[in-house]
């Protein structure tokens, strides 16, 4: 199965858009984003991308409080199944305790990926190119032997996403 992580969207809905139109062509099935989504027209897109998503409240997030209903928004720390597998996901980094299969956080405005078993610690990075100016997700891709981890950058004018593999044996 192929997870699409984002993060730290903020106010780049274009970006946004990019990010997740090329995790989609590239096979992902499920979106994750790991919070500070800013914009209602985030959650319209993650509600119209034609895959299955959760977004996860960030701490510039509180506004969106009165879309709870209408879009899959969830509080931190939050966990669930996805592929037999046990996720938490929240924005801030304070629940790193090793509790769950694969840990996914956002905030740091930093891609960060490691697997120290039996746990996956992942975050996406940012969307937004705020701390730098390179807007960046991850792809997830969850085998009976690996987890596979893409992280995905681009600079602003570039036509395509670099992007850089991680592979663990589970």
């Amino acid at each position: 199965m192929k997870i699409g992580i984002i993060s730290d969207t903020h106010t780049k809905v274009g970006k946004t858009q990019k990010a997740l139109e090329m995790l989609i062509e590239n096979g992902a099935k499920f979106i994750i984003h790991a919070g500070d989504i800013i914009k209602k027209e985030t959650l319209d897109l993650l509600q119209n991308c034609g895959v299955k998503y959760v977004a996860v409240y960030g701490n510039n997030d509180a506004h969106l409080a009165p879309y709870h209903n209408d879009y899959n928004l969830v509080q931190e720390p939050y966990s669930f199944k996805l592929a037999n597998l046990k996720f938490k996901l929240m924005h801030l980094p304070f629940y790193m305790n090793p509790d769950a299969d694969i840990i996914i956080s956002g905030h740091t405005h930093t891609f960060h990926s490691e697997f120290q078993k039996p746990t996956l610690y992942l975050n996406p990075g940012e969307i937004c190119a705020r701390s730098k100016p390179i807007s960046e997700c991850a792809m997830l891709e969850i085998t009976d032997e690996k987890y596979k981890v893409t992280h995905y950058t681009k600079t602003d004018g570039a036509k395509e996403f670099s992007k850089e593999k991680f592979s663990y044996e589970r």
